[in-house]
């Protein structure tokens, strides 16, 4: 009888998606990096800012003014708008492995994922790349220049926005550094040399059964 509920409760894990949190300030690099371990390991990247992004954009939304607002001060979007739109992204997607690019960001972020979608997914790991503000305003300024297309990418939304990763985000590093899921990367080096050290993580806990 235990053997089997056993069997169940492994195969239930199974079928979950699978989610690796991506984490960094402003321009580390965390976009570029997410695309490469689509490219070689098979996830989704689902990126919160641009899920917020393309709900501000699509006509009639009922939240596009309210996001547009919050994106604008550098500040974070409800919980409940963020969480509902990389929900509906990870189970209309019909994959099962999740790059999740800028997500949680602060308490309020974690609680609502832990209180609606944590047990619904396997947290495999939480990836953060570490770039110090100059170099990351730098990019960032640089995208802008060369047309992102983003309102952020600007001085003024760059500096309140590096200031909320600092007092809200590291926090949530934090507590996840506590359960031992966080993987850092230096990420001030180029996009290969950054790369080289996500490729080694990504295969170590592969080899480990972590992906088991």
């Amino acid at each position: 009888m235990a053997s089997s509920v056993l069997r169940a409760i492994r195969k239930a894990t199974k079928m979950q998606p699978k989610i690796v949190f991506v984490l960094g300030g402003p321009g580390a690099g965390k976009g570029t990096q997410c695309q490469k371990i689509v490219e070689n390991f098979g996830y989704v990247h689902l990126s919160a800012g641009d899920l917020l992004r393309e709900e501000r954009n699509k006509p009639g939304s009922e939240y596009g003014e309210l996001i547009e607002n919050y994106i604008r001060e550098g500040k974070i979007v409800p919980v409940e708008i963020t969480c509902s739109l990389l929900e509906n992204a990870i189970n209309g997607s019909g994959k099962d492995k999740f790059l999740v690019d800028g997500f949680p960001r602060n308490q309020n972020n974690l609680d609502g994922w832990n209180k609606s979608v944590a047990d619904k997914i396997q947290l495999q790991f939480v990836l953060v790349f570490e770039c110090p503000m100059e170099i990351c305003t730098e990019r960032c300024l640089s995208r802008g220049a060369g047309g992102s297309g983003r309102s952020d990418d600007n001085l003024e939304s760059l500096k309140k926005r590096f200031n909320t990763y600092l007092n809200e985000t590291k926090p949530i590093i934090d507590y996840y550094e506590k359960l031992s899921l966080v993987r850092r990367i230096d990420a001030t080096r180029s996009a290969d040399e950054v790369y080289d050290d996500v490729k080694k993580i990504f295969q170590d806990y592969d080899v480990a059964g972590g992906d088991k």
